[in-house]
């Protein structure tokens, strides 16, 4: 199967973020099989979600890690020209959620398979599958957790975000998290009786803003767009109706931090003025909804010199999108961005990759696969 023929299959899979994911790990470990490597499926705590981790060449060397998450986010058939999960072409363009982001780079591994088992690597190069990657990078975790057990300390992973094929040595890390605020009920001409947790909110709210505004004059990084770190409220739900006192309100917001800064240290301003409410008679909950940390290669790593000399581009500084490699670089793993396509094309209608794309990034593996077997 070429490329195209594969990410036709994958599309064909609804693996939406959140979902069970049984199909596509098993036709990926059916696929492996046929050409001789043997998968590993790691089932995550959730117990419908599964990471898969297949290994090419030696186990007891250590080797290059091609990471990428086989979750997508979910797509409105009604936005689309065509079935979001069914592949189509026009021109050189193929069309279908996931093509971009990042079905498109796990098609260019697998087609890439025949031409590495052939190679007789010497190093090995371990296909890293990824699930709800889209939900905060919660799936990798577990299969970073289990690297030890798996494979020799590995020489640098490569995370095939789309970069245009363009190695990229840092993003921002993110925490984000959800507040909700319990007060009490009643009729809104006696405000003095009910505990309004709107207003409790607005209080929490008010903080946001203040520390949104402080973070632009604080610690800089001119690699990133904006170069400071950044807090936002994302999402408020609260309220019945107009003449009832709100019992119950939420604030969803999230933090990204350039390299250097804690995001969920950016938080916890947020954090401490929501508790503060308990004083006042609310109850309040704090629930992180995600976290990862950013992600600082030196552009004079032997990882970034590799992955530039293989795909011929000079390494980006930053992007502004958050990826799986600050946490494999937190477990140690030097780590670098570089996959097909464009990220603007990413959880949109009508999102597509280019055949010129997929070749291309066929090409840079299959060349990664010549170096490990020289």
């Amino acid at each position: 199967m070429n490329a195209t023929n594969i990410l036709e299959k994958l599309v064909s899979f609804d693996s939406v973020v959140g979902t069970p994911n049984a199909a596509i790990v098993a036709w990926i470990v059916a696929y492996l099989d046929g050409h001789g490597v043997n998968a590993k499926v790691l089932a995550g705590p959730e117990g419908d979600r599964s990471n898969l981790l297949a290994t090419i060449g030696p186990v007891d060397v250590p080797g290059y890690i091609v990471s990428g998450h086989m979750d997508v986010v979910p797509a409105d058939a009604g936005e689309w020209t065509s079935s979001p999960f069914t592949l189509r072409r026009d021109g050189d363009k193929l069309f279908g959620r996931g093509t971009t982001d990042m079905k498109g780079y796990l098609a260019a591994a697998l087609a890439a398979v025949p031409q590495l088992v052939k190679a007789g690597l010497k190093r090995p190069i371990h296909l890293a599958f990824s699930y709800d990657e889209e939900a905060g990078c919660r799936g990798v975790q577990h299969l970073i957790a289990r690297l030890p057990e798996l494979c020799c300390p590995p020489l640098g992973a490569i995370i095939g975000e789309p970069s245009n094929m363009r190695p990229v040595l840092a993003h921002k890390g993110k925490s984000a998290a959800r507040i909700t605020v319990r007060g009490r009920a009643g009729h809104s001409s006696r405000p003095d009786l009910g505990l309004n947790a709107i207003h409790a909110i607005a209080k929490v709210l008010h903080v946001v803003v203040e520390e949104a505004a402080r973070l632009t004059e604080g610690a800089l990084d001119a690699a990133f767009e904006p170069a400071y770190s950044t807090l936002q409220a994302g999402v408020i739900v609260g309220g019945k109706a107009i003449n009832i006192i709100p019992d119950l309100c939420s604030l969803e917001l999230e933090a990204r931090a350039i390299a250097g800064v804690s995001p969920r240290e950016l938080l916890a301003p947020i954090r401490a003025s929501a508790e503060a409410l308990r004083a006042n008679g609310f109850t309040v909950a704090w629930e992180e909804l995600s976290a990862y940390p950013a992600l600082a290669l030196s552009p004079e790593s032997a990882l970034a010199h590799l992955v530039s000399d293989l795909t011929g581009e000079p390494p980006l500084g930053a992007v502004s999108y958050g990826t799986e490699a600050g946490l494999y670089q937190a477990a140690g793993v030097d780590s670098v961005i570089c996959g097909p396509g464009d990220i603007g094309r990413a959880h949109k209608p009508d999102e597509f990759i280019l055949d010129s794309e997929l070749a291309a990034c066929q090409r840079f593996l299959e060349a990664l696969g010549a170096r490990c077997a020289a």
